[in-house]
């Protein structure tokens, strides 16, 4: 997917809390010698270490190395330089290894927020020439549409234990074909349906644009099963979204939201038992997928209740569009025209960012706008970047939310 990238209070929002830390005069934020890392800082203070000790020290542990507010970056080999490549706050981030004299050793400290992460890679130089592979000295990787990262996990943080695999019993995704005369085409979309789908009740609806993809890199089906099975959330049925121009017909809006409620819902409704009630048919996305949702919403409201909208690529302020593509120009008159219409999209949603996104204070004002609409929003802001498993850390929280309101609101 597109990388990316205040207001009035928002009810409930912040499940993890943000807060930035104040550097301690002096300190370097930068590139710095790694040596207030206890770990390190033993292995520096022997003296300038040998080929043995340095293998040594690279096989004795697993890298980064963290503690509180810090993680440690290690590489080897005689290469001209070291760099660690994040691709966040709308840009690429470069942060220089530096050398430990007399050995082929590179270290990086990097100062970090505890309980987050983000996905790198590693900017070699040797040559003349420059290649990003991912860190071979970290067994974590992280897959998008794009390939392969590697992943920093900082102090404190852990995998959900709901995004697991653990056995819980699986639903199952099948095809349905859709005629669009919108597009003047046939589509395919998967559905996923839960365990025990019984056609004799009906089931909450969530259309999930880019479905397709949460599957595969931010484990949906998994994620649904075992929210499911715990009692966390009601028994759904997922539509999974997928479209082969997502940059066009998610931007324009218009006739994607066409499709979702005049060609794609009659064929869900027809084959499957789903809730007739507005309360139980929900929108979610991310990155551009979120701007389809609340377009889709807006232009037809009353059709949906909820809206889980992560890490959407809205533009409110203007003045962020220069430069930018020309997606943003659509996206940023779509909200113009929102902010003109006084009607109310849905009854409840979910907004999550991450802190080292581009567009962070973008959704911050898009939940700060939608809450001045009258609909119930909490808004989710976790220490990562434009990334599926921050998406996909946030499911449950914005599943509940939507989908569960009392229980919901027995958190707050």
């Amino acid at each position: 997917m597109t990388n990316t990238g205040a207001g009035a209070p928002i009810a409930n929002s912040w499940t993890r809390r943000y807060r930035p830390r104040r550097p301690v005069p002096g300190t370097p934020t930068r590139t710095s010698m790694p040596q207030n890392h206890p770990v390190v800082a033993r292995f520096l203070a022997r003296g300038q270490p040998s080929p043995d000790e340095v293998a040594y020290f690279l096989d004795a542990h697993q890298f980064p190395l963290t503690a509180p507010g810090v993680a440690v970056f290690a590489f080897k080999g005689d290469v001209q330089g070291v760099e660690l490549v994040r691709w966040i706050h709308g840009g690429a981030d470069h942060q220089a290894f530096s050398r430990i004299p007399g050995t082929d050793l590179w270290l990086l400290r990097l100062e970090v927020e505890d309980e987050g992460r983000f996905e790198y890679k590693l900017a070699i130089r040797d040559d003349g020439h420059e290649h990003l592979v991912t860190d071979p000295y970290n067994p974590l990787r992280a897959q998008d549409p794009f390939g392969e990262n590697s992943e920093c996990r900082t102090w404190g943080y852990e995998r959900p234990d709901w995004s697991k695999p653990r056995g819980a019993p699986a639903g199952r995704i099948e095809e349905v074909v859709v005629e669009s005369p919108t597009f003047g085409e046939t589509r395919t979309e998967r559905v996923y349906l839960p365990a025990g789908y019984d056609a004799d009740r009906p089931y909450p609806l969530v259309v999930i644009h880019d479905g397709d993809d949460f599957v595969a890199y931010a484990d949906l089906d998994v994620v649904l099963d075992n929210l499911i099975d715990q009692g966390d959330i009601r028994p759904l049925v997922a539509a999974l979204v997928q479209t082969r121009d997502r940059i066009d017909e998610y931007a324009r809006g218009r006739r994607h939201a066409r499709y979702l409620v005049h060609e794609l819902l009659p064929v869900l409704t027809a084959r499957y038992a789903l809730s007739p009630r507005a309360e139980d048919r929900v929108l979610l996305g991310a990155s551009l997928g979120a701007v389809a949702s609340l377009s889709t919403a807006w232009r037809f409201p009353g059709r949906f209740g909820g809206l889980l909208l992560k890490s959407g690529s809205f533009i409110l302020d203007e003045k962020r569009l220069p430069g930018r593509h020309p997606v943003f120009h659509r996206i940023a008159r779509l909200v113009a025209a929102f902010r003109r219409a006084p009607r109310r999209p849905v009854e409840r949603a979910f907004v999550s960012s991450g802190a080292l996104e581009g567009l962070d204070s973008e959704n911050r004002a898009l939940a700060t706008l939608l809450e001045e609409r009258g609909v119930a929003v909490r808004f989710n802001r976790a220490w990562d970047g434009h990334h599926w498993r921050n998406w996909r850390d946030q499911l449950r929280d914005g599943l509940r939310w939507v989908l569960n309101p009392g229980s919901a609101r027995s958190e707050e």
